[in-house]
């Protein structure tokens, strides 16, 4: 499902489009439970539940069956971490249920198949994502089609949600999601009874990502890649992320994080021959060796490095990047397409590429060309919309990453436009500077930490 997105929704006093009514009606739900929390006052756990479970009808045989394996889900994750309990522990500084008493500015973000997701405010937290079970979500509404039981397809659902905090609670990584805090309240409505406490994303936008600069797209494939590594070594053993699409992740100040982790697993596939370790995928399938000890060697590491290929390598990697290092990308193409890298040596050939790149070993030998240029330290042009380029780093101009000053010449002679450029003081995530190209020389502003060139060729030194 859509996770935790910075994008705001409806207001709860101020409904939206018809459309969104059913989910406003969950929101309502939740904000008349939250008026409703006294705090952490007396019959409130310290880790974080609340009262005794309503009696209701007892749900039918099968569906019992489906909560039980969740439930053994949930204890094998705890008992993996060396834990033997549910009770969902508050943490240091973590939130818990007294503190949805103080959430403002509720609104809609998104929903999926099992959770609603709702944005809110929270005094000394900031901006904050509540995930609570989705009751017209299709989850829930085909279990009750074949179930007859609304209360017990609810408790089924929030299974998946428990799930997530349990496996948040036990991982970090700079990959995923922060939680902040959980609520496990009895007392409450079925669909409300687990509200987790998210950090807040904003959407990737595969069609955003790709108007931006190579050195940003390789940014978001890197970091994934180093999310995969983790995920395939967790304290919790390999996991795979089952439902592994863009739309399970979000941007955080830049970076990429996973933000629904209800379908992840940590299960190996059993086998007795190769033939059991089959990986389908639309266009391609692998099979992997059976171990001596009966599982597929590496099938949950190798789910996770195809789908990062086919959703995110073959997208961001190729484009526009710096031509001495499209052979090396391609190798990385190539064999995570083919499944012939692991993710250690997939996480290797990334390293590789950013030790060439902030090294500046991949530029190619060429004559000096600043000396085609004048110098004019300590002075730089007035800001101004100018010629664009693409990808920049400015939608006003043209603002690319640059090794050194001789690389931004190298690219200011490739651009018939280009009469000078200024090597700024800002600096990329690999501690690269910007360089600002122009067109036209503006009026020189005095600046100590400035230096521009201009070309010697260019028609307007003559005012200099």
């Amino acid at each position: 499902m859509r996770a935790a997105r910075g994008k705001e929704g409806a207001r709860l006093a101020r409904p939206g489009a018809a459309a969104l009514l059913g989910l406003l009606a969950a929101s309502a739900l939740l904000a008349l439970a939250l008026q409703s929390f006294p705090g952490a006052g007396p019959g409130w756990g310290a880790n974080g539940t609340r009262g005794c479970p309503r009696p209701a009808r007892r749900p039918p045989r099968a569906l019992l069956d489906e909560l039980s394996r969740r439930q053994r889900d949930l204890l094998r994750l705890a008992t993996s971490a060396g834990r033997t309990g549910l009770g969902l522990s508050r943490g240091g500084g973590r939130l818990g249920c007294g503190d949805l008493s103080r959430v403002t500015g509720l609104g809609v973000v998104g929903s999926g198949f099992t959770k609603l997701v709702l944005r809110a405010a929270l005094p000394g937290a900031g901006p904050i994502a509540l995930k609570s079970v989705h009751r017209a979500g299709s989850d829930v509404s085909r279990c009750v089609q074949r179930y007859g039981h609304p209360a017990g397809c609810r408790r089924l659902a929030s299974y998946k949600l428990l799930k997530e905090v349990t496996l948040l609670q036990r991982l970090e990584h700079p990959g995923l999601v922060k939680l902040h805090g959980q609520c496990y309240d009895n007392s409450l409505d079925p669909e409300i009874r687990v509200i987790a406490m998210l950090e807040l994303g904003s959407p990737l936008e595969m069609i955003q990502l790709l108007q931006t600069p190579w050195e940003e797209r390789f940014k978001i494939c890197l970091s994934l890649v180093k999310l995969l590594f983790y995920l395939a070594h967790s304290p919790l053993g390999s996991i795979v992320l089952l439902d592994f699409e863009p739309r399970q992740f979000v941007m955080v100040d830049g970076n990429l994080k996973v933000t629904d982790m209800d379908d992840a697993s940590t299960e190996e596939l059993s086998c007795k021959e190769d033939n059991d370790c089959t990986l389908d995928f639309p266009a391609k399938s692998f099979i992997l060796k059976c171990t001596a000890a009966g599982k597929c060697d590496g099938l949950n590491e190798k789910k996770n490095l195809f789908n990062a290929y086919r959703y995110f390598f073959t997208y961001l990697l190729p484009h526009t990047a710096p031509s001495a290092l499209r052979p090396l990308l391609g190798d990385i193409l190539n064999a995570t397409g083919d499944l012939r890298y692991g993710i250690n040596e997939t996480l290797g050939a990334f390293e590789k590429v950013l030790r060439l790149y902030k090294s500046g070993l991949y530029l190619q030998k060429r004559l000096p060309l600043l000396k085609e240029y004048i110098t004019l330290k300590g002075f730089r042009t007035m800001e101004m919309q100018d010629y664009k380029c693409w990808p920049s780093y400015s939608h006003l101009g043209c603002l690319l990453s640059v090794h050194n000053a001789e690389e931004a010449a190298a690219i200011c002679n490739s651009q018939p436009q280009c009469q000078s450029f200024i090597v700024t003081q800002q600096r990329t995530w690999t501690g690269r500077p910007l360089a600002s190209f122009r067109s036209s020389l503006t009026d020189l502003i005095p600046d100590v930490n400035a230096v521009l060139y201009i070309k010697r060729s260019a028609p307007s030194r003559e005012r200099l």
